[in-house]
């Protein structure tokens, strides 16, 4: 796997730490007018004795940790680990040609000392490299939860077009039988209103003013299905500034209006309105409520459905839906807040 920017910065960002163990010391000397020790020694000593933990560390957090402990060779870890570790305390601290008695005590503790801070310098590296390889982890789910999230507001729009598509057609063909002329128009403008299904959502995001545009075009369909006894009100303002919204987001709650709001035996309305408030689009439809019977499959709800699943996929955290009956008015408010 390549290497990212970000693991090039953490790299690096490791490096500096050790970096200011190696030099620190020596500069605090450089400070201290009076120390006996030239800072040239002590930069030297320092440096012979961290470099090597330094490596260790570098070696546990790119080498050792993924290819050992990381698939599940523990034992290998340790013995490698404790080896390196061995090895550089006997490098470090040589051995006295004679063990005298006052200095055998305090040799020994010095190896003890030096074995410890090995074994504190793994064991952090392997700390470490557990926080990057969880922060890798929770990345690739990240990403594979955009694909599937991705995955999903496809397949609902491709769901979409055909049954908005279905239920147009149906209101031309019994058209057909009463207006030929009306219904040939009311062709082309279909035409119109597919061209934009079948390319304009195909983008995550489109101009407000098309959106618009379609919406009022599939309106002038929808009237078709009205007669005297139904009205139909529609304010739609362009914002002032461009905007950007998912294509096809409230085409469901228009249909279903014009399918459960009008009846041709019972005085019935529409009222749509869509208008922006700064940075925000708000769309609301009220209706007469004329349920229908159970045994008509025609309001399967899939558009429903859908919309609101597309609304928490594409403006999850930034909408508010609300919808309600009262007094056999059927009333739905979408507010989506932050639309650039």
């Amino acid at each position: 796997m390549a290497a990212t920017r970000k693991d090039i910065v953490f790299f690096f960002a490791q490096l500096a730490v050790w970096a200011s163990l190696i030099f620190t010391p020596g500069l605090i000397n450089s400070l201290v007018s009076d120390s006996p020790i030239p800072t040239a020694e002590i930069l030297k000593g320092n440096s012979m004795v961290q470099t090597p933990y330094m490596i260790l560390y570098f070696l546990n957090i790119y080498l050792i940790v993924p290819r050992l402990l990381f698939k599940n060779r523990v034992k290998l870890f340790f013995l490698v680990n404790v080896l390196l570790v061995l090895l550089h305390t006997i490098k470090t601290v040589p051995m006295p040609e004679k063990l005298e008695a006052e200095i055998k005590s305090g040799f020994f503790m010095l190896l003890f000392f030096m074995f410890i801070i090995g074994v504190i310098v793994v064991s952090f590296a392997v700390g470490v490299r557990y926080i990057m390889r969880l922060n890798d982890v929770q990345m690739a789910l990240k990403e594979e939860k955009q694909r599937n999230a991705e995955a999903e507001l496809a397949w609902l729009k491709n769901q979409l077009n055909p049954h908005f598509l279905f239920n147009t057609l149906n209101n031309i063909s019994s058209l057909v039988q009463i207006d030929q002329d009306t219904a040939q128009e009311s062709i082309g403008q279909l035409s119109d209103l597919l061209r934009y299904t079948l390319y304009e959502s195909n983008h995550e995001f489109v101009p407000v003013d098309g959106e618009i545009e379609f919406m009022r075009n599939y309106i002038d369909l929808m009237r078709l299905r009205c007669n005297e006894l139904s009205t139909v009100e529609v304010e739609m303002d362009e914002p002032a500034k461009p905007l950007k919204v998912v294509p096809l987001l409230f085409i469901s709650l228009i249909e279903n209006a014009f399918k459960h709001g009008v009846n041709s035996r019972k005085r019935s309305f529409v009222r749509i309105n869509f208008h922006a408030d700064g940075d925000d689009l708000i769309f609301t439809c009220e209706n007469s409520n004329h349920p229908r019977q159970e045994v008509d499959r025609g309001g399967s709800g899939i558009g429903l459905e859908n919309l609101r699943r597309r609304l928490e996929l594409a403006y999850r955290g930034r909408y508010d839906y609300k919808q309600e009956i009262r007094d056999d008015i059927y009333y739905v408010r979408i507010k989506l807040m932050g639309c650039l």
